[in-house]
């Protein structure tokens, strides 16, 4: 008994001492090097690993999307084949065909708007007698709304520019024409031109629009040369900031109603995404030497200022951009990391200001990619709202389509970023540099 108290008390004794020689403190450690506990990945991704996740992506697109029909009828998958979230998606499966060098991007695109080619002049016949033949092919044979024409109009003509096949390129044509003429001569507009909607007030101008619209023109300008296309995009592209940008945060409304006064300030997360979007693909198709063009590139700049303003911590945005209450939605992440992350490749913004916060908005991306391949945490299609209630318990869900472009659209332009530039861990943040620095000291000047 006398002998266990004893070693009760001196380990007791021992304790204090022990703590003291072992304590932490600005002297004896090196607290600069301590890992931080970030909530999703912080770093340079590895191409490999980008890759992979997109990879994942498609392979379930390619099952839950089959290009197929039956009796000149799409087959009804997972997600439909001729909306405008399909749009998006072959335009970004497009340009990751190029940036991957993997020719099944390529091949899935192919694939689906050749089919919907073949089928558009069976479908303008069989619906003059029956207008519910083929709901999927209503949206090709007589478009509606913007959103049953502008992203697929804007798919057909990339696939159009590398097309050689001559009886290819007229199925194609046929298809988009049909797509343009409503966008440039059907679609509703308010009195000053302004693509708008007659819901859910009259005379609404929806910044979706800008994407469901304006691209295709400026695409369309590029295909046929016709300069009036090009000069449609950039008008439009000013009638929307007039009424929509908000110019002391640096972000766009939601909606614009003309008989509100006054006019709600809402921006929401994938909307604003549509309007960045938009200025990426008005760019990448307008002549380098068009005289609007500046004008584009500036709202560009001061878009991915604000935006990156009310980043995240965790790399993602909000649904409603400047409410920090509101859930981290991934659509609008995705395409925000898609369009800085081109921006920056195309020299539009800079690599060193904004390299950081494009590579942490992939890494937050990445994490909602699960093992099927599905996109985690995407708002479903959402209408307007006045109310922050509106917005912020909007459902998510892995089966909203409008995750799944952007995705793809930002992996294959982050896998464009690591090769072309020039990212590395400097002091534990991440740092982009114009060329390789094997050291964490960089160089700048060439060594003679």
């Amino acid at each position: 008994m006398k002998r266990l108290l004893l070693g009760f008390t001196f380990g007791v004794a021992l304790l204090p001492a022990v703590a003291q020689n072992n304590e932490v403190n600005d002297v004896n450690t090196p607290l600069h090097l301590m890992k931080p506990v970030y909530e999703t990945p912080y770093g340079v991704p590895k191409e490999a690993d980008v890759k992979a996740c997109i990879d994942r992506v498609l392979t379930y697109l390619e099952s839950t999307m089959p290009a197929e029909a039956k009796d000149n009828r799409l087959h009804q998958g997972s997600f439909r084949l001729t909306s405008y979230e399909a749009g998006v998606l072959y335009n970004a499966a497009w340009e990751a065909a190029q940036r991957t060098s993997d020719t099944r991007y390529k091949q899935f695109v192919t694939d689906r708007l050749g089919l919907i080619a073949q089928l558009a002049p069976i479908a303008v016949e069989r619906m003059k007698k029956d207008k519910n033949f083929d709901p999927q092919m209503r949206l090709v044979a007589n478009p509606q709304a913007l959103d049953d024409a502008g992203a697929m109009c804007a798919a057909f003509i990339r696939m159009q520019l590398s097309e050689n096949d001559k009886k290819k390129k007229e199925a194609n044509r046929l298809v988009i024409e049909r797509y343009i003429n409503h966008v440039m001569n059907k679609q509703y507009r308010l009195a000053d031109g302004t693509l708008a909607r007659t819901r859910p007030h009259y005379n609404t101008v929806w910044l979706d629009d800008m994407y469901m619209g304006i691209p295709s023109l400026a695409w369309y300008g590029k295909l046929t040369g016709d300069t009036k296309y090009y000069d449609e995009a950039v008008r439009q592209v000013h009638l929307f900031k007039e009424r929509m940008w908000v110019p002391e945060k640096k972000l766009f409304r939601h909606g614009w109603v003309e008989e509100m006064n006054p006019h709600p300030f809402f921006p929401w997360g994938r909307a604003n995404g549509w309007a960045l979007l938009t200025l990426c693909e008005v760019l990448d198709a307008l002549p380098t030497n068009y005289a609007g063009r500046t004008e584009v590139l500036d709202l560009l700049r001061q878009h991915v200022e604000g935006l990156c303003a009310v980043q995240d911590k965790t790399g993602f945005w909000h649904q409603l951009l400047d409410r920090n209450d509101t859930y981290l939605e991934t659509s609008a992440t995705a395409i925000y990391a898609y369009c800085m992350a081109h921006a920056l490749c195309e020299g539009w913004i800079d690599a060193i200001t904004y390299g950081a916060q494009t590579l942490q908005a992939w890494q937050a991306v990445q994490t909602k990619v699960n093992q099927k391949g599905q996109v985690e945490g995407t708002c479903v299609g959402s209408g307007m709202g006045f109310d922050v209630a509106f917005y912020s318990y909007r459902p998510v869900h892995p089966m909203a389509a409008h995750g799944y472009g952007p995705v793809i659209w930002a992996g294959g332009e982050i896998i464009r970023i690591l090769r072309t530039t020039h990212p590395k861990l400097n002091d534990s943040a991440i740092q982009f540099y114009s060329k390789e620095q094997k050291t964490n000291q960089p160089i700048f000047h060439e060594e003679k």
